[in-house]
């Protein structure tokens, strides 16, 4: 007789605007009756796992990413090591979750950043502040300034584990993977300014330490139309296409795994 899983997991990779796919798919998961209990996020995925741990619904959050508004002049960083502060992002956090650490969520969550003076990965929970350990984690390289946590400064997860599948392993007992940061192959008139190559090189450094998390997966699932999307979408239109694309990739791989549940 199959066992039913009692507690699900999902693991969050980072990927900028592209996150917003991980809306559309916790939108389907929910309609299936499937809330996770335990969830893993990097950079963008640790803004959607956190906003969903503290009780937002997924069409709520696709809300808040319109809301937001990255590369305002007030956001521009004229002392720090980044383009933009890492703090006036902080801004939009600190209305959703105050001073709240993440042990005071309803769900168990795990949220990933990158030490860079050591260049370790560290994984927050508990204790700290859910605001901190999102900016850290979010700190995108030459984008955002690091963020000070205790006297240590933080980069994006992504640098050394974009997809933090095996950050639950063995917490769960079914682990599903959402990775949003799918890498394709462009054509190279793609590639005319340092802002694209910049980017393009951090997807193909995140691929590296991603691809061995897919077969850690009970249910992995891989938009490759996201490909088409930039890292940092501005338009709201482009924002709801990216939430339709999480969700039906969700709709499509389900009928794969449906038999496990």
């Amino acid at each position: 007789m199959k066992i039913k899983p009692t507690v699900f997991g999902l693991a969050l990779s980072g990927g900028g605007h592209k996150g917003i796919a991980h809306a559309g798919i916790l939108q389907f998961l929910n309609e299936q009756n499937i809330f996770p209990e335990i969830i893993s996020g990097t950079s963008a995925g640790s803004i959607v796992g956190a906003l969903y741990a503290n009780g937002m619904k997924p069409k709520d959050i696709l809300s808040f990413f319109k809301s937001v508004n990255l590369f305002s002049w007030s956001h521009i960083s004229f002392r720090k090591a980044g383009f933009l502060d890492a703090n006036q992002f902080g801004k939009y956090l600190e209305k959703e979750f105050g001073t709240k650490t993440i042990g005071e969520l309803d769900i168990e969550l795990y949220i990933s950043a990158t030490e860079i003076e050591t260049g370790k990965l560290k994984i927050f929970n508990k204790h700290t502040k859910i605001v901190e350990a999102i900016l850290a984690s979010s700190a995108f390289p030459g984008v955002f300034s690091p963020v000070v946590i205790n006297n240590k400064f933080y980069s994006d997860g992504g640098i050394l584990n974009n997809y933090p599948v095996n950050t639950i392993q063995g917490r769960c007992d079914f682990l599903i993977g959402s990775n949003v940061n799918p890498v394709l192959m462009y054509n190279q008139t793609k590639f005319t300014s340092i802002k694209s190559v910049a980017i393009r090189a951090m997807e193909i450094m995140m691929r590296q330490n991603t691809f061995p998390q897919n077969e850690l997966c009970d249910w992995h699932i891989l938009p490759e139309a996201l490909a088409e999307y930039s890292t940092f979408e501005t338009s709201k239109k482009r924002m709801d296409q990216l939430f339709e694309i999480g969700y039906e990739e969700a709709k499509i791989t389900f009928e794969k795994v449906k038999d496990k549940l």
